[in-house]
């Protein structure tokens, strides 16, 4: 497996700037310095089956 996960893509909730994460850093963005981020919507189809 993956021994480096890949940093996911968030979207600062103040000022839009979009910033890239890693595991273990900080949450908050490097723009502003706001702490909340919102995740990036994924490109992959994600299908779900309803019954």
């Amino acid at each position: 497996m993956d021994s480096q996960p890949e940093p996911v893509s968030y979207i600062c909730g103040d000022c839009g700037q979009e910033n890239t994460l890693k595991p273990g850093d900080v949450i908050q963005c490097r723009e502003c310095g706001y702490r909340i981020l919102y995740k990036k919507r994924t490109r992959r189809i994600v299908q779900y089956e309803a019954r």
